[in-house]
This record gives structure tokens, sequence and C-alpha cells, in this order.
């Protein structure tokens, strides 16, 4: 309690410091990216000092982008706890009859698992097989009802909607809802693999293999298309041989569609059958009261996925983490954005400017301050829960998205950054060392038509810090 008062009188005089002259190397880079400072806030500030080394527009909303995982990943670690689990869960409504046949439907009830993926539907369905269920009699049906979310458009924001970080909330969200596809230079066309189980989806491959580079931007050259009844993905377009063998990840279907034909395959590969010869009924609906749990699958702890979400800056498991913050189920947005409000006030951190949308990060409307952002940070570094948001946070020249970034300087491997970007939005925020050892909060917001030139100025900040004597 004496250290959280103490850190208050701190930010509180910080808050009132003057402004600092940028340092010459980061304004250096400022000016190549044509970017005027008025568009930049920095706070940089010793987690042990009573004001920060550096401060520049502190009190400025901006959009932060994905560094706006930070607050919700915090919250969670704090308010949920790091040993915190989602349960997936079978249920029925029948009985099993000595030959292994259900003879009610089967429910698989979901409450918001950031990372139900294929290898954890395969481990419940085995579940069902080990337990003596050989035959669905009446199908299954898809329980989603601990979330209440709005129709979602996954085009909306970009108007990419198979691409997988479009993909909205969803109580029992099944491997992302995502297919893997391997592509591959093959004699004079290319190869087109599906890796994800998917029973009924047909897939037509009319890519062109061109010559020429790959490019950052190959995936834009595929044109996939899926057909009105969701029954085919067609992909025209071209693929250049330069790019090798690539991974491609989309998410084209619907829940219930993906659900289904992934569902479909996987208990098909354990020996089980479902419904009449060819019929297997995947259906949206509710578990009904009184219901028989036949098997549970558990998440990871959320402090193993708190990594997964900021090391690789993941925005559909944030979006589900951050509805898991709602107190009551169903859970809903505003209600996790209430919980988020209240908890920050119980900490003494009041942010006037902050707007939470979806909690991730990939939003228009979010906005936070970087004065805001180093008091959390501040915050965070006196919490309990400290080393497993730490232990989240891209290294710098190490891993996630910091992992080409600074190599082979000296501030490889001396700090933890998330990195945040959106178009017009460029965003950092995280822990530095300088030289002496003493770890640094550094916030780092950019919010300008050119702020995807912004990376080196961000560069230079972290290695001024890690410079500092």
């Amino acid at each position: 309690m004496l250290a959280r008062l103490l850190l208050a009188l701190f930010c509180l005089t910080a808050w009132h410091a003057p402004a600092a002259t940028l340092p010459a190397e980061v304004l250096t880079a400022l000016q190549s990216a044509r970017i005027p400072t008025a568009s930049v806030a920095i706070v940089v500030q010793p987690v042990d000092a009573s004001s920060p080394l550096l401060e520049h527009n502190a009190g400025v909303p901006m959009n932060p982008a994905s560094v706006m995982k930070l607050l919700t990943t915090y919250a969670a670690l704090d308010l949920l706890g790091p040993a915190y689990q989602w349960r997936t869960e079978a249920l029925t409504d029948g009985e099993l009859t000595s030959d292994g046949t259900l003879t009610g439907s089967l429910y698989l009830r979901g409450s918001g698992d950031p990372r139900f993926a294929i290898e954890h539907l395969t481990a419940l369905l085995r579940q069902l097989r080990v337990r003596g269920v050989r035959h669905l009699a009446r199908g299954i049906v898809l329980d989603r009802s601990a979330f209440e979310v709005p129709p979602f458009d996954p085009g909306a924001f970009d108007d990419k909607p198979m691409r997988p970080y479009n993909v909205g909330p969803d109580a029992l969200l099944i491997n992302f809802r995502t297919l893997r596809f391997t592509l591959a230079p093959a004699n004079s066309g290319v190869r087109l693999l599906v890796e994800t189980p998917d029973e009924g989806l047909q897939i037509e491959n009319a890519l062109q293999l061109t010559r020429g580079e790959c490019g950052s931007d190959w995936k834009d050259r595929l044109a996939p298309r899926l057909s009105a009844d969701s029954s085919q993905l067609s992909f025209q377009g071209s693929y250049a041989a330069a790019c090798g063998e690539r991974s491609l990840y989309l998410a084209p279907l619907g829940a219930d569609a993906q659900a289904g034909g992934l569902i479909r395959a996987l208990w098909n590969e354990l020996g089980g059958t479902a419904g009449s010869p060819g019929a297997f009924g995947v259906r949206a609906g509710r578990t009904p009261a009184g219901a028989t749990l036949l098997a549970a699958q558990d998440s990871a702890a959320l402090a193993e996925l708190v990594r997964d979400i900021n090391k690789f800056s993941n925005n559909v498991m944030a979006r589900q983490v951050f509805l898991s913050l709602s107190p009551e189920r169903p859970a809903t947005a505003e209600r996790a954005r209430q919980r988020v409000t209240e908890w920050l006030q119980s900490r003494g951190l009041r942010f006037d400017e902050l707007v939470i949308d979806n909690g991730s990060g990939l939003s228009r409307s979010e906005r936070i301050s970087a004065g805001s952002l180093n008091r959390l940070l501040l915050d965070a570094w006196f919490s309990p829960v400290m080393p497993e948001l730490v232990a989240s946070l891209p290294i710098v020249g190490f891993d996630g998205t910091m992992k080409k970034r600074l190599q082979d300087t000296v501030a490889s491997g001396r700090a933890h950054i998330k990195t945040g970007t959106l178009e017009g939005v460029r965003a950092a925020a995280g822990y530095a060392l300088d030289v002496r050892g003493r770890r640094v909060a550094v916030s780092f917001l950019v919010s300008h038509p050119n702020a995807q030139a912004a990376q080196p100025a961000i560069d230079a900040l972290l290695l001024w810090v890690a410079r500092q004597p």
C-alpha cells in the first residue's frame, strides 16, 4: 500500500513536469519521416523515479493501436489472476446406449477460450470416444451464449473480411475460425494444400504462377472467393515462384460453417458416426437446463495466453480476454469497459481521455495518452502480476513483433516492448534497461499520415534509453 501511495505521489509530480527537448537522434528520424513533433507523444520515466526523464505531449489523447493490449492484459491478469482458465464442455440431454449411441443432442458449450485450437477440439472429441460415445443420433449444438455480441462484419475495418485478424469474438471460438493453406511453385503451376481438415468444403485452385519478386504484398495478389452457399472456396489471382513455399491463413467461413466442417472431419477421423448416413447436423443453440456433462477441456492458464496476445499481437485473443472481464454472463463489451474503468479507479488511475472499444487496439476509436500509458506501466511494475505482464511483451531483437528490430545493438535483449500499428498510427510501450541496469518505462505514440515511417524514430528512442548513464 505504501509503495502504491508513493507511486501515486510520483505520478502527480510527473504530470506537472515541464516538457523536455526530444533527443537529437529522435528528432532527426522524425524529420526524415516528415512527421511533425506535434503528432508525437513520448514519456520516458525510470520506474523508481519521481518524475519523467523525458516528456512530450504527454496529455494528448492518441490512438494506441495494439498497445491497447497492455491495458487489457494487465487488467485481466490482475482481475482474473494468472492461473485463470476457460472451460469448453460437452453435454447431452439424452442417454448413452450400450452400443455407443447418444440418443440426445451433443452440446458444445464455450466460455470464451481465446485459444481453443484443433488439438483442443480433438482432445475433447477423443474424450467422448474414450467414454464410449460412437454415434451421435441427433447431431451437435454449438452453444455460444456466454458472450452477447452484436452482428459482426469482418470486412468493416479494412475491407479484408477473410483475414484472420478480422474474426469477431465468439464464446465458442474454434481454431480462430481459420483455415491453413500451403502454397508452393509446382512445375508451371501453383500447388495448393489444405492443411486444416474441413468436411464438405471444396477448393478450386486457379492460381497463376508468375515470375518476379515475391514482395511483402504477396497475399494481396491472391483472390480467394467463397460461393454463396459456402460450399466452395476458389483461388484466383497470381503467386510468384520467388515466394517459394508459404503458409496462408484465411477465415472465409461463418462460425457455424467453419465449426461444422471441422467437427465433422475430426469426428470421422476418430471413428465416430452421426445422424443418418451422409448427414451430420451441426447447428447453433443453447444447452438446456439439466443437461449432463460428458467431458470438458480446460484452456491454458491466462499467464500463458497473454504471451501469445502481446508477443504476436493477436487481436482475436485480446477481444476474447476483454469480453471475459465482464462480471456477468452473458458477457458484453459495455460491461467489460465498465469493469476496466472501475478497476483503474480502484488503483488510483483516472484516465479521463481513455476510450476503450474492443480492448485489442484494432479500432479507429480507441484513445489513450502517453501520460496515462506511463502511469499504467508504473502501476504495473509495482503489481504482483508484473512478472507475468513483462514476460508477455516482445523482447527487442529476439522474439515476437520486435524480433527483427535493433538486433546486434546496445538495446538488443534489454527491452520488453509492445508495438502497435494501424494506418496513420504507430505506437510502442513497455520497459527498457539503461546502461546501469535501471528499468525505464517507455511510451511512444504517433498519429500522422506518415506514421508507418516512424519506426526509426521509435528505435532511436530505445537506443537513447539504452545509452543513458
